[in-house]
C-alpha cells in the first residue's frame, strides 16, 4: 500500500512541477494571469497536450521544440522530476501527517522560486507573500512549535543578511534576505544557522565547479536562491538529525 501512495505522490509532484515552471516564469514578469496557454518562447507556437506531459514530452521530443527545433531548457523536466521525487521523500519521512502538508508546501515554494531566480535572478515578494500565510497556518498545527525560536530565527536572518549585503555592496540581494528570513521563521534559529552554513557550502562547491568548467567567470552574477532552497530542503528533511549528531559529537 505504501508504494502505491508513493506513486500517487510522485504523479502529483511531476504534474504540479510542470505548473510550477509556469508560475516561476510568468509571475516575475506579470504574465501569469494574462497568458493562459503554454507556448514555445522561441517560435510562439501554442503547445499541444502531447507536448505538455511532464518529463515524458521532453524525452520524446529529445529536448527540442517540434515546431522550430530550438532546444528546450533542461530546467523544465528537472523541476518536474525533482518535485515528484521530493513529494515522495516528504511522504516517506513524515507519513500522512500535517508535517507532510507543511513539507509539500515548502517544496512547492522552493521549486517555484528556483525557477524564478534562475530565469530572472529575482525572488518576487508576491511569491513569498503567497506562501507565508499558508505556511504560518500549517505551522500552527505542528506539535511542539517554538514560536520564540521562530521569531529569533527571522531576526537573526535579517541582521546577518543585512550585514552581508552592506559589507559586500550587493553581493546578495534583498530577495535573498527575505527568503532567508522566511526560513529563519519556519525552522527557528538553530536550524537557520545550519541552513545558512549549508547554503554557503553548496554555493561555493557548485560555483567552483562551474568556474572550473568554464561555465561562468568570476564576474558572472549567479543566483543564490537555488542554493538557499537546496539547504532548506536538507534542513527540512534532515536538519534535526544533523544537529543532534553535531551536539553529540562535541559533547
Amino acid at each position: 500500500m505504501e508504494w502505491f501512495i508513493g506513486v500517487i505522490f510522485f504523479i502529483y509532484g511531476i504534474v504540479l512541477g510542470s505548473f510550477y515552471n509556469v508560475v516561476g516564469l510568468r509571475v516575475p514578469n506579470g504574465t501569469f494571469l494574462k497568458e493562459k496557454q503554454s507556448y514555445c518562447y522561441t517560435c510562439q507556437r501554442t503547445l499541444s497536450w502531447k507536448e505538455l506531459i511532464p518529463v515524458y514530452s521532453f524525452a520524446a521530443q529529445k529536448g527540442k521544440c517540434r515546431g522550430c527545433g530550438e532546444s528546450i531548457s533542461f530546467i523544465y523536466p528537472m523541476i518536474e522530476l525533482l518535485t515528484g521525487i521530493l513529494f515522495v521523500v516528504s511522504y516517506m519521512i513524515f507519513g500522512l501527517t500535517i508535517q507532510t502538508a507543511f513539507s509539500l508546501v515548502v517544496v512547492s515554494m522552493i521549486m517555484i522560486i528556483t525557477v524564478s531566480d534562475i530565469a530572472y535572478q529575482k525572488i518576487p515578494n508576491k511569491l513569498l507573500l503567497i506562501f507565508l500565510p499558508i505556511l504560518f497556518i500549517l505551522k500552527c498545527f505542528i506539535p511542539g512549535t517554538d514560536w520564540l525560536s521562530s521569531l529569533i530565527g527571522a531576526g537573526l536572518a535579517f541582521l546577518l543578511l543585512a550585514v552581508i549585503i552592506f559589507g559586500t555592496k550587493g553581493g546578495m540581494g534583498m530577495g535573498d534576505l527575505k527568503y532567508f528570513m522566511l526560513f529563519g521563521f519556519l525552522f527557528g534559529w538553530p536550524l537557520f544557522f545550519l541552513l545558512f552554513f549549508l547554503s554557503t557550502i553548496y554555493g561555493a562547491l557548485i560555483n567552483g565547479l562551474l568556474l572550473a568548467g568554464g561555465k561562468v567567470t568570476r564576474k558572472t552574477k549567479v543566483p543564490f536562491g537555488p542554493y538557499i532552497g537546496a539547504a532548506a530542503l536538507t534542513v527540512l528533511f534532515f536538519g534535526p538529525s544533523i544537529l543532534e549528531w553535531y551536539w553529540s559529537f562535541y559533547r
